[in-house]
């Protein structure tokens, strides 16, 4: 067998660079072909499905809101820059993007289910069921059929957690609790819907509870002294040690001195 020659250097050499030749074309057909993708008006964002929960935002707010917000095209769009977009929309509370080729942008939605208004009652700012602050148009709910909570910024869900656990307990004596406010020093206050103020002073949900538990336990039976019902409470400081100040419509002030 004759064994194989060694190609020459100037062979290698020229073997080498057309090679090299090839593949730079290659690369440039390439480069061409994405810079006509990036540029080609084909895959300008042209449009936008909404899906999930849209109910009190409409197509013109979105795109009032959200399409000015979007730079680039099906391929160069940020993703979370669009997210943000849509979630900075009042009403959104979450929003999911996703890219349709070749030029469409599909955005399922979450809504804030307002649970309560938040703060003074200048504020446009509600608490959904999640406990998150969020600001929108107060005139889209039925306002009167939401109570107002007020407390520290940062603890909007502890005091959403306070008024489901202390909800139930007014409502067992015909109550309904129109505002709860935690104070900055860790002060509990209800305001019922018959106009009727508690202090319930410090506590976890389940001190808080037991307190307030014990004292309607005992309201009867002081108020029928006075020849009122529990129906008559104006008020009540339950931060007494060892009982609690009760005020009664039509009564002056009252001192109960039994632990309630």
């Amino acid at each position: 067998m004759k064994k194989a020659m060694p190609l020459p250097m100037d062979v290698r050499l020229m073997n080498f660079t057309a090679n090299l030749l090839v593949v730079g074309v290659v690369l440039l057909g390439l480069g061409g072909w994405v810079w006509w993708a990036l540029r080609h008006p084909v895959f300008a964002i042209q449009s936008i499905t909404v899906q999930g929960e849209v109910n009190r935002t409409n197509a013109v707010t979105f795109k009032a809101n959200v399409m000015p917000r979007l730079n680039g095209n099906f391929f160069t769009l940020d993703l979370d820059l669009a997210r943000q977009a849509f979630e900075d929309v009042p009403w959104v509370r979450s929003a999911v993007v996703h890219r349709d080729f070749p030029n469409r942008l599909r955005a399922v939605l979450q809504e804030h289910q307002p649970m309560a208004l938040w703060g003074d009652e200048v504020a446009s700012t509600m608490v959904n069921l999640q406990g998150q602050v969020f600001e929108a148009n107060i005139d889209d709910v039925e306002v009167e059929n939401l109570p107002r909570l007020k407390g520290p910024q940062g603890l909007s869900l502890d005091v959403m957690k306070m008024y489901r656990h202390l909800q139930p307990v007014f409502q067992a004596m015909d109550m309904d609790i129109d505002q709860l406010e935690l104070s900055p020093r860790g002060s509990w206050r209800v305001l019922t819907k018959t106009g009727a103020q508690l202090e319930l002073g410090r506590g976890t949900q389940d001190e808080i509870g037991a307190y307030l538990q014990r004292f309607f336990r005992t309201l009867s039976q002081v108020t029928a002294r006075y020849g009122r019902t529990p129906t008559s409470l104006a008020g009540a400081d339950l931060r007494h040690k060892d009982g609690y100040a009760l005020r009664l419509r039509g009564v002056s002030t009252v001192e109960d001195k039994k632990k309630p």
